[in-house]
């Protein structure tokens, strides 16, 4: 998962001082990054939520959140410097 994607979304949030200020389903302490690495491992949504006490709803926002964000244009690298060369 990126770090730089902005997880700003109500359905999860970042308290500092609340698990290390990592993101989290809010009004819990699981972080968003568990269903990630439990999907990498070959859990299933359903097993997720079971196992952390979170909605199947929670966990499908946050998926599709990061679907999303995935979709987002790239963002454009500055071109090669100019020189004497070619100018």
């Amino acid at each position: 998962m990126p770090t730089s994607l902005d997880w700003t979304h109500p359905a999860v949030e970042s308290i500092p001082g609340k698990v290390g200020g990592a993101w989290v389903f809010r009004d819990t302490r699981m972080p968003v990054s568990l269903v990630f690495e439990n999907l990498e491992a070959g859990a299933t949504i359903d097993e997720i939520a079971d196992w952390f006490h979170i909605t199947r709803e929670q966990v499908v926002i946050v998926l599709e959140f990061a679907a999303r964000s995935l979709d987002a244009p790239p963002v454009q690298q500055p071109g090669p410097a100019a020189d004497a060369h070619t100018l």
